[in-house]
C-alpha cells in the first residue's frame, strides 16, 4: 500500500465539549500516528493539535473528515507528494 507522511492541524475552540471526540478519534486512528503536540492557548480559550501521520492517503482523507466532523473544531492536512511503498 503506497503511504504518504504528513501533518494534520487540528484546532478545538471549546476544550470541555470537543476534546473529549478529538481524543477518541485520534485514539481510533493510533497506529497511523507517528507524533503528537497539543498546545493549550488558555489565554484565547483555543486549543492547537498537530499530529504527524504515515498512512494511505484514504485513511489520512477518512480521519480529517471525522475530526471535522466535530462541533467548533478545524482541521487541515499538509502531504508529502511522493509516496512510500511498504
Amino acid at each position: 500500500m503506497e503511504k504518504r507522511i504528513g501533518v494534520v492541524g487540528i484546532v478545538v475552540e471549546n476544550r470541555e465539549k470537543s476534546a473529549g471526540y478529538v481524543n477518541e478519534i485520534l485514539s481510533d486512528y493510533g497506529e497511523m500516528i507517528v507524533g503528537r503536540m497539543g498546545i493549550p492557548y488558555h489565554k484565547r480559550g483555543v486549543s492547537v493539535i498537530s499530529i504527524i501521520v504515515e498512512g494511505s492517503v484514504d485513511q489520512i482523507q477518512e480521519v480529517r473528515q471525522k475530526l471535522s466532523e466535530v462541533p467548533e473544531v478545524t482541521v487541515e492536512a499538509a502531504l508529502t507528494r511522493e509516496a512510500f511503498d511498504d
